[in-house]
């Protein structure tokens, strides 16, 4: 049995389901590409779908409806793949386990991709009914979202007639967000040399952080476990001679690293394993609002690899310990708004590389390219280099907005009261369409789905069933 079949609104879950049952994380979305595709074809719908696997689907106005706008329904195929520790499933191969736990629906073990496969459930919902009222829909479904926005830059928005879009990407039930942060994929790239070195190999292991996605969580004060790892082992290098195997942390770039692990080679044991205690009761101390679950362990290890040379190991721990972090600049004209962060969200190393991924974000373009030259500033005089992909451009607030007031107006007939209309951190596709389709009018919405991009994920029922009804009677006054 479907685990959501008794859900109401029952087409809505029922293709959020479909959707759970084939893994679609970043960069694996050619087979729900294609599902969209089977799913056009057998209604004899319009579609359009690319190479990257992003795909448009297009059904007619209803009757009444033909002089109307088109309005287009947008959101991304792709989710972030994350696991609780000691959970098995291939994310790869498998789909997800839905579960239903009170008002919400969640997926054992792993990230849910309610961000943003209800979205894609939502627009499916609209194009597969036979009594909704609304003009020519264009829903528009992307890919590579939660890696730099890849597909929504290459998407071809030819067959796009609409200028009034509906993107459905956030994650909080009666929040109309009207204007986000532009950003970038950057990467901090060191060169490493080698070199033979007698000593106790250890395994340092930072976990049990509580992460949280870059762009909406960076304000909570929850802790990097990759910058913690940089404190932990400049604190060892003070205290005794130390060379780094390897130092590795995190999943995406977007998500801000739970847990970070470092392969080293002490000369004395005894100090180090010292120093990594004083230094998880003060972390503990520093992090126990937001990270109460944080631990450091040390456990022996086999010695894998020549470790990195004195000279080198200096390098890695300047690099973890100096690069910017976290929030450097709140708006100055939106309270609470964080303006300019970055997140350290990956740390890999082979054997002749170790590389930092950051998820760079700034709704101010100067900023975004101080913060650019500043990491190239850094990695230079470490001997390494910088390299930049996937930039994308933010998303201005239009002061006049008729989509908005429309929006607006249907939401306090339902809610009785007025939405909150604000700016977000984050980064939407909504600029990059906005640069691409000339004075589009777009707002973005969704239901409660707290702690995105983390195994806690959840998606509230009764906010998908409010957000539809509100879709709904939106379509049906968009005349």
């Amino acid at each position: 049995m479907n685990v959501l079949e008794q859900l109401e609104p029952q087409s809505v879950f029922h293709f959020f389901e479909q959707m759970c049952a084939i893994p679609h994380g970043s960069g694996n979305t050619k087979a729900i590409s294609d599902w969209c595709a089977a799913f056009a074809q057998a209604r004899g719908l319009e579609y359009h779908q690319d190479a990257d696997n992003n795909i448009i689907i297009i059904k007619e106005a209803t009757p009444g409806y033909e002089q109307a706008e088109p309005i287009i329904l947008q959101g991304h195929l792709d989710m972030v793949c994350e696991k609780e520790l000691g959970c098995t499933k291939d994310m790869e191969t498998e789909g997800l386990d839905l579960m239903i736990d009170g008002d919400w629906v969640r997926a054992k073990g792993t990230t849910l991709g309610g961000d943003d496969g209800i979205a894609v459930a939502m627009a499916l919902a609209v194009l597969d009914a036979n009594d909704l009222a609304h003009p020519r829909v264009e829903a528009v479904f992307t890919v590579d979202e939660e890696i730099g926005l890849l597909g929504a830059d290459s998407l071809d928005v030819s067959p796009l007639k609409g200028r009034r879009m509906i993107n459905m990407d956030s994650e909080a039930e009666g929040i109309f967000t009207v204007s986000c942060a532009g950003g970038n994929t950057t990467t901090c790239i060191l060169p490493l040399r080698r070199d033979a070195f007698s000593g106790c190999p250890l395994r340092i292991t930072v976990g049990g952080l509580t992460g949280g996605h870059s762009g909406a969580e960076i304000d909570k004060g929850r802790a990097n476990a990759n910058m913690l790892m940089g404190r932990i082992l400049q604190a060892i290098a003070l205290r005794t001679e130390l060379r780094i195997q390897s130092v590795n942390g995190g999943l995406k770039n977007n998500a801000i690293p739970v847990e970070s692990i470092a392969d080293v080679l002490v000369a004395d044991e005894t100090a180090a394993r010292d120093v990594i205690t004083e230094m998880e009761a003060a972390l503990k101390e520093e992090c126990r609002v937001a990270d109460p679950a944080l631990h450091i362990s040390t456990e022996a290890a086999e010695t894998a690899q020549t470790p990195l040379d004195a000279a080198t190991t200096d390098q890695v721990i300047c690099m973890l310990t100096c690069l910017p972090n976290g929030i450097l600049a709140m708006s100055a004209d939106i309270p609470g708004l964080v303006q300019t962060s970055l997140n350290l969200g990956i740390l890999t190393t082979t054997a002749e590389e170790l590389s930092a991924v950051f998820s760079l974000r700034s709704s101010i373009d100067s900023q975004l390219q101080m913060l650019k030259q500043r990491l190239t500033c850094l990695m230079n005089q470490l001997g390494g280099r910088v390299e930049f992909e996937g930039e994308y451009t933010g998303w201005q607030y239009q002061e006049h907005s008729p989509l908005r007031e429309l929006m607006v107006e249907v939401f306090q007939a339902q809610y009785v009261h007025a939405p909150k209309i604000e700016a977000i951190h984050a980064g939407l596709e909504c600029g990059l369409f906005a640069g691409k389709i000339p004075g589009l009018d777009c707002v973005s919405i969704g239901p409660d789905m707290p702690e995105i991009h983390t195994p806690r994920e959840r998606m509230s029922i009764a906010s998908v069933q409010r957000v539809w009804k509100f879709l709904v009677e939106v379509l049906a006054r968009a005349k």
